[in-house]
């Protein structure tokens, strides 16, 4: 791959994925996604960081696709009564999807993004590793990439790049996003009120009661969508003593004792290996539940189109509509979704 389209955000990651593939000869142009009404700021950081580093810039209006795809789903999870992960969701379909597609329309020969995760080819195939600085490792969030998309695909921050690396390296280069904070939020969910932004755009919260483990009725609940499993504040009830979500049973919300959060078999379906098709047995794996947790040990016995993971340690708030993503010590193995 020579020509390369970078997905810039306007932040440093992006401008500083550019410089250095730009230092090791690679052709760079760079792309946005305008992905919603009021993301047009971001838009206009994204261009002014291609026009500083001297670059093509394109801007992709993908409104219509985010709103079908990631928006959609993001609700229908909620309603479902589980917790979406919408970056791993706009991660395969919308960045590595619909904006790729565009980059190979344009003649670019691939894309890049600003993630700290790192490639590697061995045979046939495309491996996604883990970062060399564990700190700020993004693998987890593209766990579901088939090989198509990471074999057009560059991480080139992956490599030895740390933060504090990449910041200087953007202020080498003049730009002034390099002081710019990285943003902790859902895109789409700036102030991180999910609630008042489903309700806004028409959801009506499904109400129910607080039960116990074993059906005992506590109390009314304010929407199903207002809870995720190992929750803990804001219930809008006091119960005595420390009492958190467990799960969820049609429209009602199950309580308990931090101690009835922990389980050991953990159901995954939707399942996207990386470095093989599919295993034929049980295998040893690292498994994350969410991305700021640790990796525990597990071991991964394969289904159909699912999988089960059977943790040697029980792990605590398995949360249904999150992601579980299995290592191989520095290499993803692949992911799926939490059932």
């Amino acid at each position: 791959m020579k020509r390369i389209l970078v997905a810039l955000s306007g932040g440093v990651d992006s401008a500083a994925a550019c410089i250095l593939l730009r230092q090791q000869g690679y052709e760079v142009g760079g792309a946005t996604m305008l992905l919603r009404d009021g993301g047009e700021g971001e838009a206009e950081d994204a261009r002014r960081a291609a026009l500083a580093l001297g670059i093509d810039f394109h801007c992709f209006d993908l409104r219509k696709e985010f709103e079908d795809i990631v928006i959609g789903d993001f609700r229908k999870v909620y309603v479902s009564g589980g917790t979406p992960n919408p970056c791993v969701l706009c991660n395969r379909e919308m960045k590595f999807g619909v904006f790729l597609e565009r980059a190979l329309d344009l003649g670019y020969d691939g894309i890049a993004t600003g993630h700290y995760a790192r490639l590697r080819k061995e045979g046939d195939r495309t491996l996604l590793l883990r970062a060399e600085d564990l700190r700020k490792d993004q693998s987890y969030m593209l766990c579901t990439l088939n090989q198509w998309q990471l074999s057009h695909s560059l991480f080139p921050l992956g490599q030895v790049m740390s933060k504090e690396e990449t910041r200087s390296l953007a202020l080498e280069a003049g730009l002034d996003l390099a002081k710019k904070r990285d943003s902790q939020d859902i895109c789409f969910v700036p102030e991180g009120d999910y609630m008042a932004y489903l309700t806004g755009r028409g959801l009506i919260p499904q109400e129910g009661n607080f039960i116990s483990a074993q059906g005992e009725i506590l109390g009314k609940h304010r929407g199903l969508e207002a809870y995720t499993v190992g929750q803990r504040r804001g219930l809008g009830m006091t119960f005595g003593k420390p009492t958190y979500v467990l799960g969820k049973q049609g429209t009602d919300v199950i309580l308990g004792d931090n101690e009835e959060l922990f389980s050991r078999r953990v159901r995954v379906t939707q399942v996207n290996y990386i470095p093989f098709d599919k295993p034929t047995e049980p295998i040893f794996v690292q498994a994350k539940l969410r991305y700021s947790a640790k990796a525990a040990e597990a071991t991964l016995i394969p289904g159909e189109d699912s999988c089960e993971l059977i943790f040697e340690q029980p792990q605590r708030a398995v949360t249904p509509g999150q992601t579980a993503v299995f290592y191989d010590g520095d290499t993803v193995i692949g992911g799926g979704l939490i059932q």
